[in-house]
């Protein structure tokens, strides 16, 4: 209600707080989909989340805040490769043993092309099932 009440005036920046918290993941996906859509009309939106997902899906920067303090800032994707320095990939086998992989980013380099972000596996997320 106080979201549909802040866009009716159709703002040219939007200052939300946590606008998910507490939601299920459907109405969280689909107010998602609006701040995208918002974002593509030229809306700038400010937002305060503590959902990392959230942040990378919805924000073009990023400001980490540290008990009031500023400690970084910048492009989610570009934090996430600045910080990445081994990557973990566990493979499980069809009996539940599971094996943990190590390995250094720069060890990929030679399989991956110049525009590789990242490698991952691709298991659903629990909110990809519930959706």
């Amino acid at each position: 209600m106080l979201l549909a009440r802040a866009m009716i005036n159709r703002p040219h920046i939007l200052f939300l707080d946590e606008p998910t918290s507490g939601l299920d993941p459907y109405t969280s996906k689909k107010i998602h989909q609006l701040l995208l859509e918002l974002q593509k009309q030229g809306t700038t939106i400010f937002l305060t989340t503590h959902d990392m997902e959230e942040a990378t899906l919805l924000c073009n920067e990023i400001v980490l805040l540290n008990k009031g303090i500023l400690i970084e800032s910048g492009n989610p994707k570009e934090l996430i490769a600045k910080y990445t320095q081994e990557s973990l990939v566990i493979i499980t086998n069809d009996v539940g043993k599971q094996t943990t992989v190590r390995f250094k980013k720069e060890s990929l380099d030679k399989y991956c092309l110049d525009d590789t972000f990242s490698i991952h596996s691709c298991e659903p997320t629990l909110s990809q099932i519930f959706i």
